[in-house]
């Protein structure tokens, strides 16, 4: 299966084989070079899986919400690939992905967000499993904040946490930086996709984009 990744900075592809990744190609990328990049980690990966598009049975794409320009890349790319291969196409969201990081503490609550400008990140709430236990929300961020969750052990991922952490009033909540959604974190969770045969529509599937586009200058 390839997977790809493109919600952030971090521009991710890999191929797996019955939830075990044969190959990743990644890149943190400030600039979003997500148009020029993406296909050719298509064809390294593939060299580094030693495999040929057509061995693959379907492709699963982080549908956001995110980076609306990267969003579009990578959904844009993951159709084109299901329509030429005649593949089923799966779909994840980017926060859940981001819940599947491998961290070495254990957490009550682990708390993905993404950064969506000022003080503004997308975000929702996953038990220590990775199990989405409350709704996606972009939500602006203050000193009360997730209060309720001030006496949890609580981890925060993803690249809102530079600007989160100065500002969140939890004392037992941790906030590794550098961790981004990864296509080596989809595997697992579409491999289950697969399996029941919960598929998207390749012709009407659009990104989640959770706010509306707004174009500046």
């Amino acid at each position: 299966m390839l997977h790809i990744e493109t919600s952030t900075k971090n521009c991710s592809v890999a191929f797996s084989k019955n939830g075990e990744i044969l190959c990743l190609c990644e890149e943190y990328d400030e600039k979003y070079g997500h148009s020029e990049k993406l296909h050719q980690f298509v064809n390294w990966a593939l060299e580094g899986a030693e495999i040929e598009l057509k061995d693959i049975d379907g492709v699963c794409v982080s549908k956001g919400p995110g980076s609306f320009t990267g969003l579009r890349i990578g959904v844009s790319a993951a159709k084109g690939f299901c329509f030429g291969l005649d593949v089923p196409l799966l779909s994840l969201n980017s926060l859940e992905i981001l819940a599947q990081t491998q961290i070495n503490k254990d957490y009550d609550l682990i708390i993905p967000m993404i950064d969506a400008r000022r003080m503004e990140v997308y975000t929702a709430v996953f038990d220590g499993k990775g199990n989405q236990i409350s709704e996606i929300e972009a939500k602006v961020l203050d000193e009360n904040s997730f209060a309720e969750f001030k006496d949890r052990k609580v981890v925060f991922v993803g690249d809102g946490v530079e600007k989160s952490k100065a500002i969140l009033q939890l004392p037992n909540a941790d906030f590794p930086e550098g961790i981004h959604p990864s296509a080596k974190n989809m595997m697992n969770l579409a491999e289950e996709k697969f399996s029941h045969q919960d598929f998207e529509d390749v012709a009407y599937f659009e990104p989640f984009y959770l706010k509306e586009f707004r174009a500046g200058k």
